[in-house]
């Protein structure tokens, strides 16, 4: 879909806050607030607007005990739809959060959510590696997140190191 200069910007700022009124976005467009309405909702409607989010620092939550972890595949591509059928076989899962296509060393990277390490360790080894496309994985987990999205979460003063030099 070929975007208006108007339309990319509104993209363009719902992207960076998605919070915003309509009003405060007509004003940043230099467009009434009824053709910004519009044009959002047309966004919408063709699937350029996905969702609003939040973006959360599961860190900073003491009772959060989730994992995230990153995980490599490679795969054999199928004659005909190539990537397509197992990226799609692997993000029906609902362990796995995001899949890409990519190039490098392997074919696919993968991010899944589990309660544990363990419940990841056995995604992989029961449900992802026995996919018949798949010939190897590689398993990182998520430790810290300094940095998201163009976000930099912010350290909690307990997580600050004072460091004194003799």
């Amino acid at each position: 879909m070929k975007l208006t200069q108007k339309e990319m910007e509104i993209v363009e700022i719902l992207e960076k806050d998605a919070r915003l009124t309509t009003e405060d976005i007509a004003k940043m467009v230099c467009l009434s607030v009824e053709e910004t309405a519009q044009a959002i909702k047309k966004l919408e409607d063709h699937k350029v607007i996905v969702k609003y989010i939040s973006l959360i620092d599961w860190g900073k939550v003491e009772e959060y005990t989730g994992v995230k972890a990153m995980i490599d595949v490679k795969v054999t591509p199928k004659r005909g739809v190539g990537f397509d059928e197992i990226a799609e076989r692997i993000y029906r899962f609902k362990e796995v959060t995001s899949v890409y296509l990519m190039s490098g060393a392997y074919d696919l990277s993968v991010i899944i959510e589990g309660k544990s390490m363990n419940e990841v360790a056995s995604f992989v080894s029961q449900k992802l590696s026995t996919l018949d496309s798949v010939l190897s994985t590689t398993t990182h987990f998520i430790l810290k997140k300094y940095k998201h999205d163009g976000i930099i979460f912010e350290p909690d003063n307990k997580d600050k190191r004072i460091v004194v030099s003799p």
